[in-house]
Protein backbone atom coordinates (compact mmCIF):
# COMPACT_ATOMS: atom_id res chain seq x y z
CA UNK A 1 0.00 0.00 0.00
CA UNK A 2 1.34 3.37 -0.97
CA UNK A 3 0.57 5.43 2.12
CA UNK A 4 1.10 8.73 0.29
CA UNK A 5 -1.64 7.72 -2.13
CA UNK A 6 -3.90 6.84 0.79
CA UNK A 7 -3.45 10.36 2.18
CA UNK A 8 -4.17 11.92 -1.21
CA UNK A 9 -7.24 9.76 -1.76
CA UNK A 10 -8.73 10.93 1.50
CA UNK A 11 -7.97 14.58 0.80
CA UNK A 12 -9.76 14.08 -2.54
CA UNK A 13 -13.00 13.43 -0.67
CA UNK A 14 -13.41 17.14 -0.04
CA UNK A 15 -13.42 17.70 -3.81
CA UNK A 16 -15.89 14.86 -4.30
CA UNK A 17 -18.22 16.26 -1.66
CA UNK A 18 -17.93 19.80 -3.05
CA UNK A 19 -18.76 18.50 -6.53
CA UNK A 20 -21.78 16.63 -5.16
CA UNK A 21 -22.99 19.81 -3.46
CA UNK A 22 -22.50 21.85 -6.63
CA UNK A 23 -24.16 19.22 -8.79
CA UNK A 24 -26.84 18.40 -6.25
CA UNK A 25 -25.86 14.76 -6.67
CA UNK A 26 -26.93 11.86 -4.51
CA UNK A 27 -24.20 9.84 -2.81
CA UNK A 28 -24.02 6.41 -1.22
CA UNK A 29 -23.78 7.76 2.32
CA UNK A 30 -23.99 4.31 3.89
CA UNK A 31 -20.92 3.05 2.04
CA UNK A 32 -19.03 6.30 2.48
CA UNK A 33 -19.59 5.97 6.25
CA UNK A 34 -17.86 2.59 6.33
CA UNK A 35 -14.13 2.63 6.96
CA UNK A 36 -13.50 -0.75 5.34
CA UNK A 37 -14.81 -0.09 1.82
CA UNK A 38 -12.14 2.19 0.35
CA UNK A 39 -8.84 0.75 -0.85
CA UNK A 40 -7.00 2.01 2.23
CA UNK A 41 -9.65 0.63 4.57
CA UNK A 42 -9.41 -2.78 2.94
CA UNK A 43 -5.66 -2.67 3.46
CA UNK A 44 -6.05 -1.56 7.10
CA UNK A 45 -8.35 -4.49 7.85
CA UNK A 46 -6.27 -6.90 5.78
CA UNK A 47 -2.54 -6.86 5.08
CA UNK A 48 -1.91 -3.62 6.95
CA UNK A 49 -3.42 -4.98 10.13
CA UNK A 50 -1.44 -8.19 9.80
CA UNK A 51 1.79 -6.31 9.28
CA UNK A 52 1.42 -3.31 11.60
CA UNK A 53 -1.57 -4.08 13.81
CA UNK A 54 0.44 -4.18 17.04
CA UNK A 55 1.97 -0.75 16.53
CA UNK A 56 0.28 2.16 18.35
CA UNK A 57 0.62 4.26 15.20
CA UNK A 58 -1.50 1.72 13.35
CA UNK A 59 -4.18 1.83 16.03
CA UNK A 60 -4.22 5.62 15.72
CA UNK A 61 -4.61 5.42 11.93
CA UNK A 62 -7.45 2.94 12.29
CA UNK A 63 -9.33 5.25 14.67
CA UNK A 64 -8.70 8.42 12.65
CA UNK A 65 -9.75 6.65 9.46
CA UNK A 66 -12.96 5.43 11.10
CA UNK A 67 -13.73 8.97 12.31
CA UNK A 68 -13.02 10.39 8.85
CA UNK A 69 -15.48 8.06 7.16
CA UNK A 70 -18.14 8.71 9.79
CA UNK A 71 -17.81 12.46 9.15
CA UNK A 72 -17.76 12.01 5.36
CA UNK A 73 -20.91 9.93 5.67
CA UNK A 74 -22.60 12.68 7.67
CA UNK A 75 -21.75 15.20 4.96
CA UNK A 76 -23.04 12.82 2.28
CA UNK A 77 -26.28 12.39 4.23
CA UNK A 78 -26.72 16.17 4.41
CA UNK A 79 -26.16 16.40 0.66
CA UNK A 80 -28.69 13.63 0.05
CA UNK A 81 -31.18 15.52 2.23
CA UNK A 82 -30.63 18.55 -0.02
CA UNK A 83 -29.11 20.53 2.87
CA UNK A 84 -26.45 21.99 0.63
CA UNK A 85 -25.59 25.04 2.76
CA UNK A 86 -25.23 22.84 5.82
CA UNK A 87 -23.09 20.36 3.89
CA UNK A 88 -20.86 23.19 2.66
CA UNK A 89 -20.27 24.29 6.24
CA UNK A 90 -19.61 20.70 7.26
CA UNK A 91 -16.60 20.42 4.93
CA UNK A 92 -14.88 23.60 6.09
CA UNK A 93 -11.43 23.12 7.58
CA UNK A 94 -12.60 23.96 11.10
CA UNK A 95 -15.57 21.56 10.97
CA UNK A 96 -15.35 17.93 12.17
CA UNK A 97 -14.86 16.65 8.61
CA UNK A 98 -11.91 19.00 8.08
CA UNK A 99 -10.40 18.03 11.39
CA UNK A 100 -10.89 14.34 10.62
CA UNK A 101 -9.30 14.77 7.20
CA UNK A 102 -6.19 16.37 8.68
CA UNK A 103 -6.16 13.72 11.40
CA UNK A 104 -5.97 10.92 8.86
CA UNK A 105 -3.03 12.59 7.14
CA UNK A 106 -1.14 13.15 10.38
CA UNK A 107 -1.78 9.59 11.57
CA UNK A 108 -0.76 8.03 8.26
CA UNK A 109 2.44 10.07 8.24
CA UNK A 110 3.23 8.78 11.75
CA UNK A 111 2.61 5.23 10.53
CA UNK A 112 4.89 5.82 7.54
CA UNK A 113 7.76 6.62 9.93
CA UNK A 114 7.51 3.22 11.64
CA UNK A 115 6.52 1.23 8.55
CA UNK A 116 9.94 1.29 6.95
Amino acid sequence: MNLDNAILAHYEWKKILKAAIAGKAQLDAATISLDNCCEFGKWLYGDGGKQYGKKPEFTAVLQKHKTFHAEAGRVASAINAKKYDEASKMIESSAPFGTASVGVGVAVNALKRVAV
